[in-house]
């Protein structure tokens, strides 16, 4: 697939959603957090929310989930049509089964990791993931500063990766911009959430395809 930009749509207008995604065309998703208030200090959108938005959106949903019992709750996302879900290896009982019920559902699965949790701890799971999202900031707010901390381990991820042969997409998201994209795509990553840096241009679509070419120039130099 290449790189790849999800706009998350926390920095949007949040009472207009589906214009906003129509702002942004040339978006390769759409990322929606989803904030529980308990796994993160926050609180956003939910599933009856992420269901509207499946039914007319142009672009696939990128669902990120940022709460407790992701057992419990994120296959329904994927029943309601979400492209790709995320759950946090921090908060899920039974990560692998998870994954393998949200394929099952004909959704792509994928595992977050908070800056501090090291890749380790999901070394051996990658094989049931379509995606690994490395958190580049503390996840629960947008607009937070990029953590350059965590660029050591998306260079082991991509090592992993190209070694075992996998399919898988490596993603970050926290603090991405036109300032540190190219930081993120050199280290290996190739799908890239940015929220702050799309919404607030006054032409997000021309955000998106920016940070595009930035990307895919700075991952030519892997």
């Amino acid at each position: 697939m290449g790189i790849q930009i999800t706009p998350s749509v926390l920095n949007a207008d949040l009472s207009r959603l589906a214009d906003e995604v129509a702002r942004i065309p040339s978006a390769d998703w759409v990322h929606v957090d989803v904030m529980d208030n308990h796994f993160v200090p926050n609180l956003t959108l939910g599933l009856p929310v992420v269901e509207s938005l499946a039914r007319h959106s142009a672009l696939p949903i990128d669902v990120h989930l940022m709460i407790e019992d992701p057992d419990r709750w994120a296959p329904a996302y994927a029943e309601a049509g979400v492209g790709s879900v995320t759950f946090h290896l921090e908060a899920a009982a039974a990560p692998v089964r998870l994954a393998r019920e949200l394929r099952a559902q004909g959704a792509r699965a994928s595992m977050a990791l908070k800056p501090a949790t090291p890749l380790e701890a999901a070394e051996g799971m990658l094989g049931e993931l379509d995606m690994l999202l490395l958190m580049t900031v503390e996840p629960g707010f947008g607009g937070q500063k990029f953590l350059d901390l965590v660029l050591p381990k998306i260079r082991r991820a991509r090592e992993l990766v190209s070694r075992s042969g996998l399919e898988l997409w490596l993603q970050v998201d926290g603090g991405v911009s036109a300032e540190t994209i190219g930081r993120a795509a050199e280290a290996g990553a190739d799908v890239f959430v940015a929220g702050s840096a799309v919404y607030s241009g006054e032409d997000p679509d021309a955000v998106v395809r920016e940070l595009r070419d930035l990307a895919h120039a700075a991952s030519l130099t892997q």
